[in-house]
């Protein structure tokens, strides 16, 4: 569809002027831990799956750690190979990432012999979102197609204030969040399904 092609075009340079018109020390202060009515809908003992963040992307590291001290196991997507499915996979070093290798789209992910996981909870990337949790993601419906499979996921953007939009267009199989975390607000719960 042409005007997604053009609209992920648009967020991309947006996304990244934001970015980068960010001081770093200020960068740093961000995305550190969830909001707490985020942090109150995740069963202890959760799967929490993560993205590692390409160039733009809202950071994760900081959740990433937050979780695991907080005695959750986490999780990243991995890639057998470019066109093959999104599987999960455990990730345990966040402080080092000493555990992950580059995968074929690029990011980094869980090496082969990781062990395989299945998120009870999962913090999905995206380029824009709207105030009631409709997504727009890199193109490649990984995203969708895994929370299509996984119904009882409880899916939660991370994204930048810019990234927000009054609408998007949506298809029958984009997946909506039940919740987005922006640096300055928190969207939903809305439509909450409630993690295993």
């Amino acid at each position: 569809m042409e005007a997604k092609r053009n609209l992920r075009k648009n967020l991309r340079k947006a996304r990244l002027d934001h970015v980068a018109a960010l001081p770093e020390s200020v960068r740093g202060l961000l995305f550190r831990r969830p909001p707490a009515p985020i942090e109150a809908l995740i069963p202890a003992g959760s799967v929490i799956g993560l993205y590692h963040p390409t160039i733009g992307e809202a950071p994760t590291g900081g959740y990433a750690r937050f979780f695991a001290e907080a005695g959750h196991r986490l999780a990243l997507p991995r890639f057998a190979a470019d066109g093959q499915p999104m599987e999960f996979a455990l990730w345990t070093d966040p402080w080092g990432d000493g555990d992950l290798e580059v995968g074929p789209y690029g990011a980094l992910q869980p090496a082969d012999d990781a062990e395989g996981a299945e998120p009870d909870v999962l913090i999905v990337p995206l380029l824009g979102f709207t105030a009631s949790g409709a997504r727009l993601g890199q193109g490649g419906g990984h995203y969708d197609r895994w929370l299509a499979d996984h119904p009882g996921t409880l899916a939660i953007g991370l994204a930048w204030d810019v990234q927000e939009l009054p609408a998007l267009p949506v298809e029958a199989h984009d997946r909506p969040l039940a919740a987005v975390v922006t640096p300055q607000r928190m969207f939903g719960p809305f439509g909450l399904v409630t993690a295993r």
